[in-house]
């Protein structure tokens, strides 16, 4: 176990089964896949694999089976360079998410089976590195404000990414620095009309930055001073949106290491999530450093 990282991560990790498809099938039909791949999957570890392959240090807290997909999963993560050290073995299955990608758009279908779940008990804050940048998922809430409330004692940036609503969230979001959260959560969370006016509501609870992204149309953020920046989406020709946000997470957490304004951070994590799409699986397509720089230096958003 390294004694520091970049970033520590908490959140799901499961094996993802991603099938694309020439159209989604009508209830009861049967349809041929035009391609499959298996790879490691959740909002969290592909953030991690994200920062690795830009040149950075990562470290997951998560828990898998004594199974041939938590093998898998700990195995793709280790080859990627981010650190396995605290995954916790479980009797219990991996998590496994299933999903059908349509090829005309890329949209994606997935459904998740979860059985595996990290508890506040299973941190031992003494026992981990310490990071820069802790990078949580808030579906094990009670361990994520564990991890969180460790990170503001200590003076660690706490990241946050909520992608819809699935349980309440409430309690650690006053612990968060960078909330970067989707519309589909933002809207319905505060019951507000527009993304500006979400903004402005997450800011005030979270007291950080608040991000929301929103695929194709692109993503707004505001700082703590009210400074709001807009960014639109690159255009690709996109395959597979799968991992996508992920992506984005993982690449505004290198933008926060390297120091970069509001403005940079969103117009490099738009960059590499769009990056992202232009292959099958959550994590393909995902670039390094200098392939994000030379996107970046040949296209306008």
């Amino acid at each position: 176990m390294p004694d520091t990282v970049d970033c520590l991560g908490l959140g799901i990790a499961p094996a993802d089964i991603l099938m694309r498809l020439a159209r989604y099938p009508k209830p009861g039909a049967k349809v041929d896949a035009i391609e499959t791949t298996i790879q490691g999957g959740g909002p969290i570890p592909t953030a991690l694999v994200t920062v690795a392959r830009l040149g950075f240090k990562s470290s997951l807290i998560a828990k898998v089976g004594n199974d041939i997909f938590g093998d898998f999963v700990v195995k793709e993560l280790h080859d990627e360079g981010v650190d396995t050290s605290c995954i916790i073995r479980s009797d219990k299955l991996t998590a496994i998410a299933c999903g059908w990608v349509e090829r005309q758009t890329g949209r994606r279908t997935i459904a998740l089976e979860l059985q595996v779940r990290v508890k506040p008990s299973d941190i031992f804050l003494n026992g981990i590195p310490r990071p820069k940048i802790i990078h949580l998922d808030a579906r094990d809430l009670d361990a994520c404000t564990k991890l969180a409330r460790w990170g503001n004692k200590n003076g660690i940036t706490v990241m946050l990414d909520v992608g819809s609503i699935r349980n309440d969230v409430s309690q650690i979001l006053s612990l968060v620095d960078h909330f970067v959260c989707a519309e589909d959560f933002a809207l319905p969370y505060t019951a507000a009309g527009s993304i500006p006016k979400a903004l402005a509501k997450l800011q005030k609870i979270c007291h950080g930055t608040v991000v929301i992204t929103s695929g194709l149309k692109g993503s707004i953020g505001m700082e703590i001073d009210g400074t709001i920046v807009h960014q639109t989406a690159f255009k690709v020709k996109t395959v597979d949106t799968t991992g996508a946000g992920d992506a984005y997470h993982g690449a505004y957490i290198v933008g926060l290491l390297k120091d970069w304004n509001l403005k940079e951070r969103l117009r490099f994590a738009s960059a590499v999530a769009a990056m992202k799409c232009t292959k099958m699986g959550g994590r393909t397509a995902i670039p390094t450093m200098r392939q994000a720089l030379a996107f970046l230096k040949m296209r306008r958003a």
